[in-house]
């Protein structure tokens, strides 16, 4: 039994520990270690294409981020509060959301988006000479509703956990509901929102094919990447891919903590 789950963990691994240890090849070859060195780091650093491309990444992944979190935790709350066939209806919206394909997700969006601005841009280019189009906004619109169901879902569970004599106690002692959110409510589920947060930034800049359909003239690294392993891969491309896996790693383990964090609050 331990040898079969070392073989699925190596089956796992073993190509992305392949990839970060090539990244450090002094060779050209993207699949010989030909001595060590770190110039690969140094030339992906120094590439203005990639460090563009990881500019338009971090921002789209940001503000799509801060979207999901902020309209994802407040319809976390307004389910709660949700009791009958319309909370299973919304749950089960919510649920769908996350099992969709990224690809259905892409042309949807796609096609929604091309529906709109074929509608408004006539009015929108006579009245200010200025159109909507396919780039940054539609890259945060799309990643937005994305993600925003990974927030619904990690902001919900918290909820389900908090002690409601609280929130009493908070509105006998004369508290607004306002002000029994801010101080009661919302510190309890602050793990679960900072979590869904870097779930939602890492899910949106490591994500390609929702991109690819609405990114428009927009390249975020992902397409970059997708693009340069047409041409070949080289050790530019194992650095590029090692140094985005070391920091989604890293958000996933700090997502992981907070979460472990607000469990271990809503335990008795």
């Amino acid at each position: 039994m331990r040898l079969y789950a070392l073989a699925v963990y190596a089956f796992l691994y073993l190509p992305i520990g392949i990839i970060a240890l090539f990244s450090f090849s002094a060779g050209r070859s993207a699949s010989q270690m030909q001595g060590f060195s770190l110039q690969w780091y140094g030339r992906a650093l120094n590439n203005p294409f990639v460090m563009e491309a990881l500019w338009t990444s971090v921002r789209v992944a940001f503000l799509s981020a801060l979207l999901a979190t902020v309209v994802g935790t407040m319809a976390a709350l307004a389910l709660t509060g949700m009791r009958g066939r319309m909370r299973k209806v919304f749950d089960l919206l919510v649920q769908i959301a996350v099992m969709i394909p990224g690809i259905v997700i892409g042309i949807a969006t796609l096609i929604a988006l091309v529906s709109v601005f074929d509608l408004v841009n006539p009015w929108l280019e006579a009245l200010t000479g200025w159109k909507l189009s396919l780039g940054t906004g539609s890259l945060i619109g799309a990643h937005g509703l994305f993600t925003m169901s990974l927030v619904v879902l990690l902001v919900r569970g918290r909820m389900e956990t908090l002690d409601g004599a609280l929130i009493e106690a908070s509105g006998d002692l004369g508290a607004t509901p306002m002000g029994t959110f801010w101080q009661v409510t919302f510190p309890q589920i602050l793990p679960a929102i900072l979590a869904g947060f870097l779930l939602a930034f890492t899910f949106s800049f490591d994500d390609f094919i929702i991109a690819f359909f609405v990114a428009g003239a927009k390249t975020t690294l992902p397409i970059y990447v997708f693009s340069s392993i047409r041409r070949g891969v080289t050790p530019e491309i194992n650095a590029i891919g090692t140094m985005v896996m070391a920091a989604s790693l890293l958000m996933l383990i700090v997502a992981q903590v907070l979460l472990r964090r607000s469990q271990a609050q809503a335990r008795p």
